[in-house]
Formats: structure tokens, sequence, C-alpha cells
């Protein structure tokens, strides 16, 4: 059963991050040999972490399009799911690359400086495919990558069996997956999982392309991988176990509160589950509702023990004192749970520290996971204090120019002062080069 815990008794460690990392050699020594063997390591580690592993790695992309047509015959619901869920994403993600904008401003007299947001040429994305396939994430990641301008998306995802004997040599991944890979235009998937496939989007093999910028969540393998080749290439962030904070007060629904407590749950044993209110009798319907759900979902194995051991209800004294709460704890996903009027416009007014905020009761969280245009990749562990979720900003590099009309006020004034600059930090180069403006 999840707990009910009094604000003034939560523990200092339910704030801190939660560190899951504890692959760092295994994961050091699959880079080095990726690094150094290129393709022939990725067919070691396939053959000793995956169902397959394939001899070359490029699914071919008639694949895609027979898995796509596939399921559109056999599934047309899901199908058309994914449509949907892929127009409104990039619908979303077109609007979110309009924002970033060039500029050039003549800040003084003949000095001229500006910006220009230049996508990257290649990225990397990744796409998991363990005890549930995340069909859902391929749109969550090609999606704004071909929003924001990037010339060729790379995808990779763990290997599958190909149905057909007669091709089981020939590379082939999660049917939904290709699907989805098709639906969403991405062109060149990889049958390749593991910290191996950040190796191979990081370094480059024989068969795998370097790229620029790789994203993605992933297990901890994963994750550890990505944190080690940050520098060598981008990433978008270091996710970890999925998270929800709940505010609500006693006019909540506690069926649908429950359920979505429950949702976050059946992610993972560590998925952390949290509410805040300011009604113990509340907090009560949702810890007794939640073991009523919990008989009949399918997942409930996991859910139960995320729920026991890092669920949580906090009764706090104020709904104040909830947002404080949310904005120290800083969750991937804030949902508030509020009627509309006076105290949701001042909690949503509070709260700053989230991956994504889900006002009022009909925003379930479950719609920006799949079908809301909303990114489902978000910051985990603390990190939304300072970083926000996938978007096409992970695609872009934002660089400034610098123009000028020699002779004028602003170019003299500039000169001169970098000769002084120059002088004071000892760097009689910078200076001369400054000053060799003026003649």
């Amino acid at each position: 059963m999840i707990k009910i815990v009094e604000a003034k008794n939560i523990e200092q460690k339910f704030f801190e991050g939660r560190d899951f990392a504890d692959s760092l050699e295994i994961v050091k020594t699959i880079l080095a040999d990726v690094k150094n063997s290129g393709d022939e390591a990725l067919r070691e580690y396939g053959a000793k972490f995956d169902v397959c592993s394939p001899q070359k790695f490029e699914i071919e992309f008639s694949e895609l399009e027979r898995a796509a047509k596939k399921m559109q015959d056999e599934n047309p619901a899901l199908y058309d799911s994914l449509v949907y869920s892929h127009d409104l994403a990039l619908l979303f993600a077109k609007k979110q690359r309009e924002c970033f904008s060039d500029f050039e401003i003549e800040l003084e007299e003949g000095l001229f400086t500006g910006q220009k947001n230049i996508p990257v040429e290649r990225a990397g994305v990744y796409v998991p495919a363990g005890r549930f396939p995340l069909v859902s994430t391929v749109i969550m990641t090609v999606t704004p990558a071909i929003a924001a301008g990037v010339k060729e998306v790379v995808m990779c995802t763990p290997p599958r069996l190909h149905p057909d004997e007669k091709k089981s040599a020939q590379p082939y991944a999660d049917e939904k997956i290709m699907a989805g890979a098709y639906i969403c235009g991405a062109k060149k998937v990889f049958a390749c999982g593991g910290a191996q496939a950040i190796a191979a989007m990081a370094f480059g093999t024989q068969s795998i392309p370097k790229c620029d910028v790789i994203v993605g969540p992933g297990n901890k393998f994963v994750a550890e991988a990505k944190r080690l080749v940050y520098g060598t290439v981008g990433i978008d962030m270091l996710a970890g176990p999925s998270e929800v904070f709940i505010i609500a007060d006693k006019n909540a629904n506690a069926q649908w509160v429950a359920a979505d407590l429950l949702a976050q749950a059946e992610h993972d044993v560590v998925a952390q589950p949290i509410l805040a209110t300011d009604d113990l009798d509340f907090a009560k319907k949702v810890q007794a509702e939640i073991e009523v759900q919990l008989e009949d979902l399918p997942t409930k194995k996991i859910a139960r023990e995320s729920i026991e051991n890092c669920g949580m209800i906090i009764v706090a004294s104020s709904l104040e004192e909830a947002a404080q709460i949310a904005n120290k704890k800083s969750p991937e996903h804030l949902e508030l749970a509020l009627d509309e009027g006076a105290d949701l416009e001042k909690i949503k007014s509070l709260v700053h520290n989230y991956g994504s905020l889900f006002i009022g009761h009909g925003a379930a969280e479950v719609f920006g996971d799949y079908a809301a245009g909303l990114n489902h990749t978000l910051p985990t562990g603390g990190s939304a204090k300072f970083t926000g979720g996938l978007s096409v900003r992970c695609f872009l590099k934002t660089v400034t120019t610098l123009r000028t009309a020699n002779g004028k006020k602003g170019v003299i004034a500039s000169a001169n002062a970098a000769g002084i600059l120059g002088d004071t930090e000892g760097l009689a180069g910078h200076a001369r080069a400054a000053r060799f403006r003026l003649k």
C-alpha cells in the first residue's frame, strides 16, 4: 500500500537525485571495443545481449514500408493513432522551430551582431525495445529532429529475428517500431541496441554513421553510455526512472488521480508516483482506490513494487506548501488536479520546476506520453531545475555572427576597448590585432 506522509516528515533524500548508474566499467569496455573494432564489436555484443546478432545492421526501407502496411491492414486503430500522434507532434515541433529566430542588430554605429540557429547535419535517435517496445518514442525522437531541419536521421533499435526463415540473416526489428519509423519519415534504421548502439552513433562504424547528437531513452547501460560519449557528441539528457507529482485538493477525482499514479508506477519498479494534497481524507481515498485498481491491472506486479517502495502521498498544510515541495522535487511530470479558478491559477504561477505541466483535472499525463503534441522525453531526478525536455532545441546550434563597417563609431570604440583589455590581460597579440583596425 502507498504510504501517507505529513509534509514536515519528508526526509531530505526524497529531494535528492536517484543514481542507478552501477554499470560504468562494462559500458566503458563496450565503448572502447566499438570505437576500436566497429561492426565486429557490434556483432559480438549483439550475440551476447540481444535476441539475435545480424551480420548486417541497416534494415531495408522496404521492410519499414511493409511493416507500416501490415499494421494499417491488421491493426488500423493503432496505425491511425500513431499517425494522429505524429501529426500533432510535428505541428508542435514546427511551432517550436519558429520560435528560434535568426536576427542581426546594429548595436552601435557600424557594429552588427547577430545569431543563427543551424540544425545539426546528422542526428542519432535510440528507441528501446525491451519488455515494452516503445513505439511512441519513435515519434518523440524522430519528429523534432525532422522539424528542426536535420538532413539525416539515424535510428538504432534492438534487433529481432526475421519472421521469414528464408531471410533470417537479414536485419530486422520490432514491427511496430519499424512501422512507426516509416510513418515518421525515418529512412536509416539499424538493428542495433544497448550501449553498443550509442557507441556506434557516437564514433561511427563501417555500417552505422557517426552522428552529431544522440537522443532518446534507454536502460541504465544506455544512459551511462550517453553520459560517457557526451563531448564527442551532443546528447539530449540523462533520463532516469520516470516520475509523476500530482497536486490535488479534496475536489479532485480520486479514481483519476489513482489511475495517473498507477500509470506512472507500471513503467518500472523504481518509477516514482507522488501525490501532494492538503486534505487527509482525500489522501486516504486515493490510497484505497489504488488498491482497488491494482487488483485487475495487468502490470500489477511492477506497479505494486513501485507504489510500495517509491510511491508517496504527502499531506501538506496548504496547496502553496505542496507547490513548494514540487519545486524542490522538480519532477518529470507535474499535474495540477484542481478546479478552474483562483486556486489553480495561483498554484500554476507558483510552480516552475518540472519537465511538463498538466493543468486541470482533464489534462492526464498519459496524453502527453502519447498523443497531445508534447514530447514525452523529459528530465528526471531533479534535472528539471536546469533543463527542459527533448525538443527541436536539441537539434539546433545557436551561433553568433559579427559584421563591421570600418571607420564607423562603434567599430572604433570596440577596437579601442579590445586593445586596452588585451594589454590588461597580457595578450599583446590581441591588442595589436584590434589596433591594426584603427589605422
